[in-house]
């Protein structure tokens, strides 16, 4: 037992050291028509942006004669060596026009290889802060740019793409059929279409949904939105009223005494909706929906369904 807990001991001191020897250095940024203080401030944030993100020390390469004019791998391996780091950034901006051109190579000291090089651009010197959030993300992934993309860190150059990102108003139409649980005159299913209006947020979707679903609903929803990326999954619900039609409403056939009750059943009644789905390519201007509801309607005739419908929206 002694010697299990040692063991544990000395394999948790291990693995703490190694980690909080892991280092990651940043060369000086190399600016081509950009002020000093736009370039400090740069180099700053990218710092920040990193230290949020990955586990490690964040150090900055100081500027001397010796790494001036450094934007070749070679020169950043063995910068990154003096000062005993595991893997080293190189970062260049080059302006052009209003547009400033980042590129960055993330490189690992010990093999010398290319962990990942990429380049992207900010539209104006005031989008630099979202554009240096997304080479941070890209760098802590190990992914391209292009594949970051997140609700709230949408440059201003993809927001101005002919599918145009980041748009929090919604509305579209969605079809799909009632598969009856219990009631709705005991059919096998039937065919639905509704049109949704609403409004996103980062992590919920709120709106007005107007139905034609054997009869016609109306009812507010709420959705929680599990992710900021394309392919979102949610789930939620939604409080409204249902009109639903039945064949006859003055009377019903009571299976127990075998006879036929004059009665007038009132088919319509306040309903609630349980929901869930997948929301696809929700951070461009239109997005693919898939959603399935539980229905329950508060009426006479006790109607419950499933309700699945796909959609697009914009």
């Amino acid at each position: 037992m002694k010697q299990t807990v040692l063991f544990l001991l000395v394999f948790i001191f291990t693995a703490t050291s190694v980690w909080a020897q892991k280092k990651v250095a940043i060369m000086p940024l190399q600016s081509i028509g950009l002020d000093e203080s736009a370039t400090v401030t740069t180099e700053s944030l990218l710092k920040m942006e990193l230290q949020k993100l990955l586990h490690s020390e964040i150090i900055l390469i100081p500027y001397d004669e010796s790494n001036s004019g450094c934007f070749e791998e070679k020169c950043a391996i063995d910068a990154g060596k003096n000062v005993g780091a595991n893997e080293v950034i190189l970062c260049r901006l080059s302006r052009l026009g209003e547009k400033v051109i980042v590129q960055f190579i993330h490189l690992d000291v010990k093999s010398g290889q290319t962990i990942l090089s990429d380049n992207t651009t900010s539209n104006t010197i005031e989008d630099m802060d979202t554009v240096i959030k997304r080479v941070a993300m890209s760098i802590n992934r190990g992914q391209p740019i292009a594949k970051t993309a997140e609700v709230g860190t949408i440059t201003e150059r993809e927001d101005k793409k002919p599918l145009r990102r980041a748009a929090h108003k919604s509305s579209g139409f969605s079809f799909g059929y009632v598969y009856p649980q219990e009631g709705y005159d005991n059919v096998e299913d039937s065919f639905t279409l509704d049109f949704r209006a609403g409004y996103d947020t980062d992590k919920w979707a709120v709106g007005m949904l107007f139905a034609g679903r054997k009869g016609f609903a109306t009812n507010i929803y709420a959705h929680y939105l599990t992710t900021r990326t394309d392919i979102c999954p949610y789930f939620g619900g939604a409080f409204g009223f249902h009109w639903v039609s039945h064949e006859n409403s003055d009377g019903y056939w009571d299976q127990a005494t075998n006879e036929y009750i004059e009665e007038k059943r009132d088919a319509d009644g306040f309903e609630v909706t349980v929901s869930g789905g997948i929301r696809l390519f929700r951070t461009y201007n239109f997005q693919i929906m898939a959603n399935l509801d539980y229905a329950i309607s508060f009426n006479d005739y006790d109607d419950k369904a499933l309700v699945f419908t796909l959609g697009l929206l914009r």
